[in-house]
């Protein structure tokens, strides 16, 4: 018996929500157990919210995206992805040109069980640029096949990373944390955010911890990089994105990033725009 392979679409984003709706529903409607999709957004581009029946590796490229869901918000820098559970509703913003490449997969093959950003390895993003491949190429079904499952066996190895920032339900709290992703600081500290919804020190890291799962300080840390990121991307300096966040000295940011991302600012992003070039080379040969 034929075992179903991969379909594979290049297209430019939706120019409007039912071009975005018909474009689900070819997503949703695909046959194969895997539909790899490429597409290259402009920078302030915002997808409705909306939800696959399928999950989703989207992975980028190039450029910096933003997702946001009902509970938190997801910022994928190149070289990573973010994997999306089926039917989870979510929303998408550019914070760059960006290029994605999209995997769904059918729930029958399996998928994540909540939003989280993991790193690309170099072998997903080959298998992922394989099943993208420009039309027109010769196909090879069980070549594409033995890809496909590869790929499927490789999106559960993925390395988890710090990059998905939750949003409380303590209404109080909430309206901090929208606050601050408006202009994060380092040097913001637990006394001023207690004072604010006067409560004792002691009791705050309780409800920050019991609300978000994670300390303020790594909560904050996490805020300003998401913040930076897209600053990074668009070529301005270390210097100036590391005193913007409110670092003191260039090292404290560094070794926050470095930590985070598993490399330093001044080399994370000339790493994967490298990448990016190899990868589309390599798409063009014959």
């Amino acid at each position: 018996m034929r075992q179903p392979t991969a379909q594979k679409i290049a297209l430019a984003p939706p120019s409007d929500a039912a071009e975005h709706q018909a474009s689900l529903q070819r997503i949703d409607g695909a046959n194969a157990p895997v539909f790899a999709l490429r597409r290259v957004y402009p920078l302030g581009y915002r997808s409705p919210r909306h939800s696959h029946r399928k999950a989703q590796l989207w992975g980028a490229r190039r450029g910096v995206v933003m997702v946001s869901t009902a509970d938190g918000r997801f910022m994928v820098p190149p070289g990573h992805g973010l994997l999306i559970p089926a039917g989870l509703d979510h929303a998408s913003e550019a914070l760059s040109e960006v290029e994605m490449l999209s995997i769904y997969v059918s729930p029958l093959y399996g998928g994540a069980d909540r939003p989280r950003v993991v790193e690309i390895t170099p072998l997903a993003r080959s298998l992922m640029q394989d099943l993208v491949a420009e039309e027109g190429r010769p196909t090879d079904a069980n070549r594409q096949q033995l890809v496909m499952n590869l790929l499927l066996d490789e999106i559960t190895r993925l390395p988890h990373r710090p990059l998905g920032l939750p949003i409380p339900q303590h209404e109080g709290l909430a309206r901090l944390c929208r606050r601050f992703l408006k202009a994060p600081s380092a040097v913001e500290s637990i006394d001023d955010w207690a004072a604010a919804l006067t409560m004792s020190r002691r009791s705050f890291t309780r409800l920050f911890r019991a609300e978000i799962g994670i300390s303020f300080v790594t909560w904050r840390q996490q805020a300003c990089l998401f913040a930076s990121l897209p600053k990074l991307a668009s070529g301005e300096s270390v210097t100036s994105v590391a005193l913007d966040a409110g670092y003191e000295n260039i090292a404290a940011y560094t070794t926050m990033f470095r930590r985070m991302l598993g490399s330093p600012p001044s080399t994370y992003f000339r790493e994967r725009f490298q990448s990016a070039v190899l990868d589309a080379s390599a798409a063009r040969k014959p």
